[in-house]
C-alpha cells in the first residue's frame, strides 16, 4: 500500500497543524518507508521545523504552492495525474479538488469555525466550509484528534460515526528528555530569574489571553512577585488592544514572541506550571507538550481540553476570569499539589507517542483500503 499525503501546510505560516504534520509524516515513514509514504508537493525531505517560514527554501516553496494554486482551480484532475502509483491520498485544508479514483482521507482537527466564527477571519471560516463540502463530506475515512473534535464532527457536520477514527497527537521526543542544565542555560537566554508560569500558542482571541492577563494581574502582590507570567506565541489576528497589553512596557506578563522549536520544550520543562484557559481546543497541544516534560497545567475545562489533561491538571472556567485566578493560585500555593500533578503528568504525557500515533494511522489507512 502507498499513500500520498498533502504537507502544503508545511510550506506556510502555521501552528498546531503544522506541527502535526511535521512529526506525523516522519513517524509514518519510518513504520512504512519513505516509498510508501509519499508528501505532496514533492517534499522528499525535510528541513527543521520552524512555524514562521517554509520548511524548504523560497524558490522550491513559490513552485509547489504554484502547483497547488493551479491543481485548485475549477475542478481540475491534475492531483489524479499527480499521485499515480498510490492508493489513498490524505488532504489537508488546502487541498479542494483531491483525487477522485483514490481512496480519500484527512484529518479533522478541530471544529471552531462551526463553533465559534466570530473568533476567526471571515475567509478562515469560508475556507473551512468549502473544506467540508468538497473534502470531509467525501472521505472514505477520518481521523480525529480527540474524542471531543469526532463529537463536533458527528455533531456540527453530520459526518458518519463509523468513518471516524479518534488518534491523538504525539508530543516531540525532546519534551521528555530535557536535562536540568540544558533548562538553565534556556532560562539565562531568555532572562527568567525567577519561576515562571508559561503559556505557549498563538495570540488569537480563542486562546483567551486577555482573561488570562487579567487572571495574573488579579493574584496577590506576593505570588506576582514570586511567579512571573510568561507568554510564547506569534501574533496571529488578536485584537489591537491585546496586542498593546503583551508589548506595553508597563505588563505584568512577560512576552517572548515566537520561540524556536529547540528552545520550547527548555522553556516548558522550567515552568512551575503550564497555563492554558483556551475556549475551544480540537486537541491542546500545548498541554500536552507541558505534560510530557511533567509540568502540571492549569486549563480549561471545556472541548477537549480535560480529555487531554486527565487527572494531570487543574481545571478552570475558561469564560470566568475569577476561575481562572483561582486555579492559578491553587497551584501555586500548594507545592504538595504540584508535585502531585507533575507525577501524574509525567505519566499522562508518556500516552502520546508518535510512533504509537503513526501504527495507529497507519492500520487505519490499511482499513480504508479493504486491507
Amino acid at each position: 500500500m502507498r499513500v500520498s499525503i498533502d504537507c502544503t501546510p508545511l510550506l506556510i505560516r502555521s501552528a498546531g497543524v503544522k506541527t502535526y504534520l511535521y512529526h506525523w509524516v516522519q513517524a509514518l515513514r519510518r513504520q512504512a518507508g519513505d516509498d510508501a509514504v509519499r508528501l505532496f508537493p514533492y517534499l522528499d525531505s525535510l528541513g527543521a521545523l520552524h512555524h514562521e517560514k517554509t520548511l524548504i527554501g523560497t524558490s522550491a516553496t513559490t513552485a509547489r504552492i504554484l502547483l497547488l494554486y493551479f491543481a485548485n482551480i475549477g475542478r481540475n484532475p491534475v492531483l489524479e495525474w499527480l499521485s499515480s502509483g498510490v492508493d489513498l491520498f490524505h488532504a489537508t485544508n488546502q487541498v479542494r479538488n483531491p483525487p477522485r479514483k483514490k481512496k480519500l482521507t484527512t484529518t479533522i482537527h478541530d471544529l471552531t469555525c462551526w463553533i465559534m466564527p466570530e473568533m476567526h477571519r471571515p475567509a478562515t471560516v469560508a475556507g473551512d466550509k468549502l473544506f467540508a463540502e468538497r473534502i470531509l463530506r467525501r472521505c472514505d475515512g477520518l481521523i480525529a484528534v480527540s474524542e471531543s473534535s469526532r463529537r463536533d464532527a458527528i455533531e456540527h457536520l453530520g459526518l458518519s460515526p463509523e468513518k471516524i477514527q479518534v488518534i491523538h497527537h504525539g508530543v516531540s521526543e525532546a519534551f521528555f528528555q530535557t536535562r536540568p542544565e540544558q533548562v538553565e542555560a534556556a532560562k539565562r537566554k531568555y532572562a527568567l530569574a525567577k519561576p515562571y508560569l508559561l503559556f505557549v500558542g498563538t495570540v488569537e482571541p480563542r486562546k483567551n489571553l486577555d482573561a488570562l492577563l487579567d487572571a495574573y494581574e488579579g493574584l496577590s502582590r506576593e505570588l506576582r512577585n514570586e511567579y512571573s507570567l510568561v507568554i510564547a506565541g506569534s501574533i496571529g489576528w488578536a485584537a489591537p488592544r491585546t496586542v498593546e497589553r503583551l508589548r506595553s512596557p508597563e505588563s505584568r506578563a512577560r512576552y517572548l514572541g515566537y520561540v524556536p522549536e529547540a528552545d520550547l520544550p527548555l522553556l516548558t520543562a522550567g515552568a512551575t506550571a503550564s497555563v492554558y484557559p483556551s475556549l475551544y481546543e480540537g486537541f491542546g497541544l500545548p498541554v500536552a507538550q507541558s505534560l510530557a516534560a511533567g509540568v502540571p497545567a492549569v486549563t480549561s475545562n471545556v472541548s477537549s481540553l480535560p480529555e487531554i489533561a486527565g487527572d494531570a491538571a487543574v481545571l478552570v472556567d475558561p469564560r470566568s476570569t475569577e476561575d481562572i485566578r483561582r486555579g492559578i493560585e491553587k497551584m501555586l500555593l500548594s507545592s504538595t499539589l504540584r508535585e502531585q500533578l507533575s507525577a501524574a503528568a509525567r505519566r499522562r504525557g508518556a500516552l502520546f507517542q508518535w510512533e504509537e500515533a503513526a501504527r495507529q494511522s497507519w492500520r487505519f489507512f490499511e482499513k480504508v483500503c479493504g486491507g
